[in-house]
Formats: C-alpha cells, structure tokens, sequence
C-alpha cells in the first residue's frame, strides 16, 4: 500500500511551507510537502545580488532548517496528480494519496523558449538575475562595464515579480552614475507593456526614474531571438511587428515562464490558459472544479500579480478556508488581489509598490507614502523583508 496523508502540499517553497507551517500551527497533524530540493532560496534577494547590494550566500538556507516541525517531508517532485482518485504521483513512480490537496510547485522558467538564450547565458556578456548561479555574474559584468551598450528585456506574460527586470536596470545605471561612466553607456530597457507599470502611480514616478538615468525605454516590445556570438538580440514591436537587432555589450534578459509541464498537462490547469496555471476562485484559492483541492501561489491561476507579498495574503485566506471544507464549511475567507513589488530605483531607494485587484495602490504602512522612492524603504527591502521571511512567513506567523 502506498503512501497516504491527510493533506499533501506540492511544493516546498514559499507558498508551500506557509501554508504548511500554518496548518501545523491550526492543529492539523497529518501534513506532508512534496519538495526534491535540499536547499531553499529567498530569490527576492537575487536583484539585490545582480546589483552588487547583498552577498549571494544570504539567499539560500538548507531544506531541512525551514521545513516546519512535524511535517512528513517527500523528497521527490510531483509528476502527476489524479484528483479524482486523490492520488499524486511522484517522479520516482511512487503512488501519494491524498484526502486534501494544496498545489503550489511555483513557476517554470522557460528557457529553451527564447531562441538563443540559454546558449547566451553561457556566453560572457549575458546573465539573468533569475539562476541564484548567474546573479553573482550579472554583478561582475555591470562593474566591469565602461562603455557601449547594455540591454535589459523582460518576457511577455506572468513572471514572477514582474518588476525584476527593471530594478536590475536601475541599480546599474545607478552605479554607472557613481563611477562617472552613465554617460557612455547606451541602456535600453524592453518592456512588454505599454506602460512603466500596471498602475498609474508608479508608473509615472518611473517615468521619472528612467529620464533621472537617460534609460532608453521600448514599450510594447519584447526580445524574440538571441545570437550571443554576435552579442544582438532582436526587438520585436509588438504593436507594428517591426524588428531591429540591438547589438549589446552586457545583456540581462528574463526567461518566459509558465507553469511547470506536468501541471500543463494536468486536468487540474484551466483548460483556456496555454501557460497551464491551476483553476482556482481567485478569491478563496479553491479548486473551480475540485473542491479538495487548493492553489496559491505563481503556479496558480487568480489575476495577481505574482509575488512573495501576494502569497503572505493569500496563505492564510488558503488555510483557513481549507480548514472550512474540512468542517464541511462553504469556504469564507477572501484574498483581494493584494500584491507588492518593492522596486530599487537605485542603490539607496525603494518605490514600494502596493496594489490589488482594483489595480489600484494598496498601502498597508500607515502614514508613509510610498507612492514615491523612499530611503526607508530601501532598509525594508534589504533586512526587513529577509528577516520578515526568514523567521515569520515560513513560519506561518506572518
């Protein structure tokens, strides 16, 4: 017979051990998390390293010291899940029932999808802030540029925290400043939206930002194809479908990302999105379909932006209505799309960007306006926020 928990959690990252940690802290004695990794990554911390602000080491912890206390831990990966059966299967073949289930085994970064861009980041001049390997490499190609071109692109579609792309773009252009260099240097910004941002505010103060630097923007533009022996990357309008080659000197380009492919091919994605995101109420994280099961997360379906923030608000909206259903409960918790993304205009500042379903900002720190760049915000984003993770989230205390 094979393995069966009460409540099974794919995936041990910050959605899941949240969530984990919390139904522990609810009295829930049966919980197992299904995580292969034995190391565990604080990867909001990566920009930071890409930017020369926080060593690399600080990012990552040992599996074992965050997987909270009486949870069975499954050290394998989901392959598949049968949630009619309530049963999962494991990469090793392994059978795991289940009688509740919460998935959240993050977002896929889809590399081999962007011809030329794994072959690029092998290559000398390329890096990405998104491999904890590369971001150390992203630092030592922005001290040592002097002069000529350097390119930041960002992917159409969900990634998550969507303002990453850019924040790397400004702590270079703010170091090249220091160093009395920025005015050599070409820096060209690839954005796939029509705007700064998805909301108006923040968008305006980096309208600021990038004319502070002399950052050339490309709106509604994405890269297409990388030809890192040429050190170009091709630039695609997406409004009048016109391409250029854009040679460059340092590249940091960002990965598509979708959902991981054996959820793709689940019954549990909605069938209308191709990137195979979990179909889930974006507003009490269960299942449209399946109502024992749940989702938070990147890999879940609900409009938010995808982001640590957004997972600390939805984890206990999860848990508690999880817990409702388990009492035979109609789920009553909601979670309102609120998501943050704290965005480095430059070495010293902080643009903390709050905001919900409405898309509207969202404040949660009373009497700060955090609709502009902040210094104390910048103390947030490099200790606060890593302390806060560190020893309460994962801990289902915050």
């Amino acid at each position: 017979m094979g393995i069966h928990h009460r409540i099974v959690v794919i995936g041990g990252g910050n959605a899941g051990l949240s969530v984990a940690a919390r139904l522990r802290n609810a009295g829930q004695a049966d919980v197992a998390v299904i995580e292969p990794g034995d190391k565990h990554y604080y990867q909001p911390l990566w920009t930071l390293v890409g930017g020369g602000r926080a060593p690399a080491h600080e990012s990552v912890r040992p599996q074992a010291s965050v997987m909270p206390q009486g949870v069975a831990w499954i050290r394998d990966s989901a392959a598949a899940v049968d949630p009619v059966a309530h049963t999962i299967t494991l990469s090793s073949g392994a059978p795991v029932g289940y009688d509740y289930l919460v998935v959240c085994p993050g977002i896929q970064l889809d590399w081999d999808s962007l011809p030329g861009l794994a072959e690029a980041m092998e290559s000398p001049s390329a890096s990405s802030n998104y491999r904890f390997d590369l971001a150390p490499k992203t630092w030592e190609l922005i001290r040592g540029m002097r002069s000529g071109t350097a390119v930041f692109t960002m992917p159409s579609g969900p990634i998550k925290c969507g303002g990453a792309p850019q924040k790397i773009a400004y702590l270079a252009a703010d170091y090249w400043r220091e160093q009395g260099v920025l005015g050599d240097i070409r820096v060209v910004l690839v954005l796939p939206t029509p705007g700064m941002f998805g909301v108006k505010a923040f968008s305006d103060e980096l309208e600021k930002v990038v004319a502070r630097y002399g950052i050339e923007v490309h709106k509604n533009s994405e890269a297409t194809a990388i030809d890192p022996s040429a050190k170009s990357v091709r630039i695609r309008d997406n409004g009048t479908g016109v391409e250029e080659d854009l040679g460059y000197d340092m590249l940091h380009a960002v990965p598509p990302q979708s959902a991981p492919d054996w959820l793709k091919d689940s019954i549990l994605s909605d069938p209308a999105d191709p990137r195979g995101y979990v179909e889930i109420d974006k507003h009490t994280m269960q299942h449209t379909r399946y109502p024992d099961v749940f989702a938070l997360g990147d890999a879940g379906s609900s409009p938010n932006s995808k982001t640590g923030a957004a997972i600390r608000k939805q984890a206990p909206v999860l848990v508690e209505n999880l817990l409702s259903v388990m009492d035979s409960s109609r789920p009553g918790a909601r979670y309102g799309g609120y998501a943050s993304c704290p965005l480095t205009t430059s070495r010293h500042t902080m643009l903390l960007a709050e905001f919900d379903y409405s898309m509207q900002p969202a404040p949660s720190i009373p009497l700060i306006d955090t609709t502009r760049e902040r210094r104390d915000m910048w103390f947030l984003k490099r200790y606060g926020l890593p302390f806060l993770y560190w020893n309460l989230i994962l801990k289902g205390r915050a």
